[in-house]
């Protein structure tokens, strides 16, 4: 029994391998299902039952190409260069309300020419506010740790992106945004006290903001009670609660929803989740669910590593990308089993969109670029928090 358990514990143990091989193999295997699912969803919505699937193909190797150049370019380049890729991104975010495409009531995307697809400003953004947010925390960890003020900063900078998500209006953009950075935060060992306070705030805003557009408090009363206004403002939600109950415990089979046809909108894309709950079940949805766990637990391992090895960006820029995938897969599977308000977010590495899935692969890049810098220099220096802790002793 002792040598089954130690080999299942070394089967486990990442630290001998070459790579966090448990992160690459579920990004591969969310990736494969996105595919799989996006090409079912999509079938009846052209008369070329193959477009989306293919498009959705091109992305993913588009995406297998980013990550693979973010694994062999070192962080320090994009810790030197935080800010600057942090101004592009605000002054894209800018230049979406001038130029972007106005579908559905809200600026999100800029049309590139050709047969490129359109680009989603505040995809790109979340990695220039990560890049940002970890160098100056890398840079400042023990200040945030001791003075309170030294929160201000990074809160004054979210405030600069939430401004211009909330005017695309990206309210879902908003939202992953501040989880991002006040996770970070927490991370880094910020102020409980004001980290609360600033939630408190926020919260009280988001309640406003609601309550002064009629058509966040439409979906808001109508995510409570979908079936009081079905055919209107509950529609969406009121179809993807169809598909999970079509769904059961094993589901429909692959390629065999119905709510695809026309029924469910957005549901190649937003409510993607209801397809794979109604097509592969309960236990179809739970395995996506268990896989996203998996994923951003490697997320914080890989950070948990790097902080105790003294590479504090990487620490800090791992815990962001695990924020953030966490945020936006929360808030679209609970969008679709009718947990949350409906929102326009993509369910990372599954849903079609080719700015989503090319960032997410940059971000899982990241990842395991992290890895493989705190597998090459494991001790290099002790974090703020460890030097205390031998201090003490």
């Amino acid at each position: 029994m002792k040598h089954r358990v130690q080999r299942l514990r070394a089967a486990f143990d990442t630290a001998q391998m070459p790579c966090d091989i448990w992160l690459l193999l579920v990004a591969l295997v969310l990736a494969g299902i996105g595919w799989v699912m996006v090409s079912s969803a999509s079938v009846a919505l052209l008369d070329d039952s193959y477009h989306y699937a293919i498009r959705h193909g091109v992305f993913l190797l588009m995406a297998i190409l980013a990550a693979t150049l973010m694994v062999s370019l070192p962080l320090a380049l994009w810790r030197q260069n935080a800010g600057i890729i942090l101004a592009l991104s605000l002054v894209l975010l800018a230049l979406v309300l001038l130029v972007g495409q106005d579908i559905n009531g809200s600026k999100r995307w800029i049309a590139l020419p050709g047969p490129l697809p359109s680009l989603q400003v505040s995809e790109v953004g979340k990695i220039g506010l990560v890049f940002y947010m970890a160098a100056f925390m890398a840079r400042f960890a023990e200040s945030l740790r001791t003075r309170m003020l030294t929160l201000v900063r990074p809160l004054m900078v979210l405030a600069l992106p939430a401004v211009l998500l909330f005017a695309a209006p990206d309210f879902g953009g908003m939202v992953v945004y501040t989880v991002c950075v006040v996770g970070m935060l927490m991370m880094a060992g910020a102020s409980i006290v004001l980290l609360t306070g600033t939630g408190i705030v926020l919260g009280l805003g988001a309640a406003l903001m609601v309550a002064m557009e009629p058509y966040r408090l439409a979906r808001w009363t109508s995510f409570l009670d979908p079936w009081a206004d079905q055919f209107a403002t509950g529609y969406q939600l009121t179809q993807a609660l169809i598909a999970f109950g079509r769904g059961h415990v094993t589901g429909t089979g692959l390629g065999n929803s119905i709510q695809k046809l026309h029924f469910l909108p957005e549901a190649h894309t937003d409510f993607i989740f209801a397809v794979i709950a109604e097509e592969l079940g309960m236990l179809g949805a739970v395995m996506v669910v268990v896989l996203f766990t998996l994923l951003i637990v490697r997320a914080m391992v890989i950070g948990r590593r790097a902080e105790l090895a003294g590479q504090l960006f990487a620490a800090y820029m791992s815990y962001g990308i695990g924020f953030i995938i966490a945020a936006q897969a929360f808030i679209n599977m609970a969008v679709s089993s009718g947990l949350l308000p409906t929102k326009g977010l993509t369910l990372p590495l599954i849903s079609y969109g080719g700015s989503s899935l090319l960032v997410t692969g940059v971000m899982v890049g990241l990842l395991l670029r992290a890895d493989r810098e705190t597998r090459r220099y494991p001790r290099r220096a002790p974090a703020p928090a460890e030097q205390r802790r031998r201090a003490r002793r």
